[in-house]
C-alpha cells in the first residue's frame, strides 16, 4: 500500500519542481490522462487495502486507462465532439467512489483500534 502513495508524492514533487511546459493544444489530453492515472492509483490503493491487489492488473489499467482516455479526447477533437467529457465523468465518478471506500476502510480500521 505504501508504494502507490510514495509514487504519488514523488510525482507531485517532480511535477512542481521540474520546469515542464505542456502546450495548450495538449492540455485536454494531459488532464484526461492524469485523471485516468489517478483513478488507477486510487483503485490500486483500494485493492491493496482490501488485499486484492494484483500488480499486473494495476500496471495494465494504469497505462491502458491513460491511453484510452487520451485517445478518446483525440478522437473527440478530430470529430469536433467533446467525447472527453465521458472520460471525465467516468474517471471522476470512480475516483470519488474509490476515495470514499478508502476513507471508510481506514475509518473502520481506526475505530477497531480504538475499541481494543
Amino acid at each position: 500500500m505504501l508504494l502507490p502513495i510514495i509514487g504519488i508524492l514523488v510525482g507531485i514533487i517532480l511535477g512542481l519542481t521540474l520546469p515542464i511546459h505542456i502546450p495548450t493544444a495538449y492540455s485536454s489530453y494531459m488532464s484526461i490522462a492524469v485523471l485516468a492515472a489517478l483513478d488507477s492509483v486510487f483503485g490500486g490503493i483500494r485493492a491493496s487495502l482490501e488485499q486484492k491487489f494484483e500488480p499486473d492488473a494495476f500496471i495494465s489499467g494504469f497505462f491502458g486507462n491513460a491511453f484510452l482516455a487520451a485517445g478518446l479526447a483525440y478522437i473527440g477533437d478530430r470529430l469536433d465532439v467533446p467525447i472527453y467529457l465521458a472520460a471525465i465523468f467516468a474517471f471522476g465518478t470512480r475516483l470519488f467512489q474509490n476515495f470514499a471506500m478508502i476513507r471508510r476502510h481506514l475509518l473502520n480500521r481506526w475505530r477497531e483500534r480504538i475499541r481494543q
